[in-house]
């Protein structure tokens, strides 16, 4: 009986040293929510830093670039799921076009479920729209001829985009003016980038903003306003509700935000 109860003894002790050790090893994990620091006092919100920045950036801004916001684009990439999943929650839908290295929003909307809005549609202005026509003719021109970019001069924009007004449009100065904004406002929305003064290089942006088959709505239309029978009126373009953009431009776009 000693025997075999010392015999014993090292059986339970090397038990009882086994189940230590797995208990250590076997630690409940702490929550999510319990590993990220607080930014700021009150912080609830479980996304890492960078990730958070990238986020912001998506929603403030009306599109984010491969080339021009490189590390931005790499989060994004990283963690394309999670940011979607935060923008659906919103009704907001990501796009990311690796082709053209470009990401964008797009508000959900839908005729079965009720969705409140929270990005809104803004149509570009008529001097907007017809500047748009000739860059998009341009690209898909230049495009087809094998072109690595397209570039256009405001020279050649105003002797085109000129010929597109009506004599509502005021005088040559006032429509000057008005295609040279135009353009000041495509450059923000990155459709265009000034390469020197005057040079402008047209993004591919050019075709998510004016698909194909409106280009060609767009171009008929302004046929159809060099018929001498035709009657409508000049403001067809400009109130119309010609492009799906999910934003106005960034200040709006925070003010709304």
């Amino acid at each position: 009986m000693t025997d075999t109860a010392v015999q014993n003894e090292p059986d339970a002790t090397g038990v009882a040293v086994e189940d230590a050790a797995a208990s250590e090893a076997f630690i409940a994990p702490a929550a999510m929510e319990d590993d990220l620091d607080e930014l700021f006092p009150g912080d609830r919100g479980v996304l890492d830093p960078a990730v958070r920045r990238v986020f912001v950036h998506v929603l403030q801004r009306r599109f984010l670039f491969a080339d021009r916001n490189r590390d931005e684009w790499m989060v994004l990439l990283d963690n394309q799921q999670l940011i979607e999943s935060r923008l659906n929650d919103l009704f907001v839908r990501l796009v990311v076009d690796h082709d053209r290295g470009v990401a964008y929003k797009q508000q959900v909307r839908s005729d079965e479920l009720e969705m409140p809005i929270l990005l809104r549609d803004a149509a570009y202005t008529r001097s907007e729209t017809l500047v748009l026509v000739h860059l998009r003719t341009v690209y898909q021109r230049e495009s087809a001829a094998g072109e690595p970019a397209a570039r256009v001069d405001i020279e050649d924009v105003e002797q085109t985009v000129m010929s597109y007004f009506v004599d509502a449009d005021g005088d040559t100065a006032r429509r000057q003016r008005s295609i040279r904004k135009a353009m000041d406002r495509l450059a923000r929305d990155g459709i265009v980038d000034e390469e020197t003064t005057g040079r402008f290089r047209i993004s591919p942006l050019v075709e998510i903003v004016l698909s194909a088959e409106k280009l060609r709505e767009l171009r008929d239309w302004l046929r159809s306003q060099s018929d001498p029978s035709h009657t409508g009126g000049a403001a067809s373009v400009a109130s119309a509700d010609v492009f799906d953009e999910a934003e106005d431009d960034e200040d709006e776009e925070e003010a709304a935000l």
